[in-house]
């Protein structure tokens, strides 16, 4: 992604490219970032993988008075322990074997702009007193160097941790969580915002070109957001990806997205019915139900009300609502067809277990067994 400096009144416009959604979690984080942006103040961004915790990043930084400066990232969790060092500070010719030249590090790259540690959870514990030193003196040394270098960077970390039970554990310094955690963040995870499914779908779509689109009918949509997203945005935008190559100009149904989720799922779809579907290009309404190698015992006794019903173009369409609705109905007749037993109606579902009974909760549904 490239590097984002704007200033002004493009400043929301900036937040609004990167944070996509217009769900009640996005439109807080919107406003964190929009607050946390007047300030230097260091920024701890929490969130499962996939999230989109270096967005959050971005957005913060575009929309502060450094925006003109770098924006520097760099993977904690990606660099080698030995190199980590020199990474952040940097090294002169000869500090040790292979340094042939001298090399600025993250910090100097940085240097009035943001420098963005991800997966800060991942890093040593020793270089974690030194990049506590740094923070606290505001001078970088190179390795091998003399005197110090003053450094001027905010710092905005994030972590898919829990860094709470890494305190517990010693394997992270609580004065160090509490220097970069100044303004905590958390970025919620795909699952709790999937009304925001559809305008991530559209923005995919503008960032990268394809000769043909997948189009994504009621139940197809429906489908996705009962998708309990494990792997989060990250996730989502493969998924949409791989509907595009393999289904581009046709629109495809709930049926079809069960094929696309269950490529990366542990029931395999077919390939070679998958194949067929797609050489004689099928559109939904024609198109036979999947197979797959493991037999579903799942078939709803009748179409659902809420996604059959007759739809005026017109008129508003709450669609919060119209998810929950659909989301207790499917629930409800897993479970009967589960004489109750909460992991098979999960199986039959592709939730987890636990997915399901935070649903069940949420809804009041009942259960005959456990």
């Amino acid at each position: 992604m490239m590097m984002v400096a704007t200033r002004g009144c493009e400043q929301r416009f900036e937040c609004d490219e990167l944070i996509v959604g217009n769900s009640p979690a996005v439109r807080a984080l919107r406003q964190i970032i929009a607050r946390v942006a007047q300030s230097d103040a260091s920024v701890l961004i929490t969130g499962p993988s996939g999230s989109g915790k270096e967005l959050v990043a971005r957005a913060i930084h575009a929309a502060s008075a450094r925006a003109g400066e770098a924006f520097v990232a760099l993977n904690c969790g990606a660099i080698p322990a030995e190199l980590m060092e020199s990474e952040l500070f940097g090294h002169e010719r000869g500090a040790f074997t292979g340094a042939a030249t001298r090399r600025i590090g993250r910090f100097e790259e940085a240097n009035k702009g943001t420098l963005f540690l991800d997966e800060i959870g991942d890093m040593r514990f020793d270089m974690q007193v030194k990049l506590l030193r740094v923070l606290e003196d505001g001078l970088v040394q190179r390795v091998g160097g003399g005197a110090p270098i003053a450094s001027n960077v905010r710092i905005i970390s994030a972590t898919h941790q829990n860094i709470d039970v890494a305190i517990d554990e010693n394997r992270f310094r609580e004065d160090l969580y509490f220097r970069l955690g100044v303004v905590p963040i958390n970025v919620p995870s795909l699952a709790e915002r999937v009304e925001d499914i559809p305008l991530l779908i559209e923005h995919f779509r503008k960032t990268r070109a394809a000769p043909a689109r997948a189009q994504f009918d009621l139940d197809a949509m429906m489908r996705l957001m009962a998708h309990d997203w494990p792997g989060n945005v990250r996730e989502l935008r493969n998924v949409v990806e791989r509907a595009d190559i393999l289904f581009g100009g046709m629109v495809i149904s709930a049926e079809e997205v069960e094929q696309l989720l269950g490529l990366r799922s542990n029931r395999p779809v077919r390939v070679v019915d998958l194949q067929a579907r797609i050489a004689a290009g099928v559109a939904v309404a024609d198109a036979p139900a999947p197979v797959v190698t493991k037999p579903v015992s799942f078939v709803p006794a009748a179409p659902s009300n809420v996604v059959n019903m007759p739809v005026d173009r017109t008129a508003p369409i709450d669609l919060k609502v119209l998810i929950e609705t659909v989301e207790q109905e499917r629930i409800q007749m897993a479970l009967e067809a589960a004489d109750g037993v909460i992991s098979e109606a999960a199986r039959l579902l592709t939730l987890k277990r636990t997915t399901l009974i935070e649903k069940m909760r949420k809804y009041g549904v009942g259960k005959q067994a456990a």
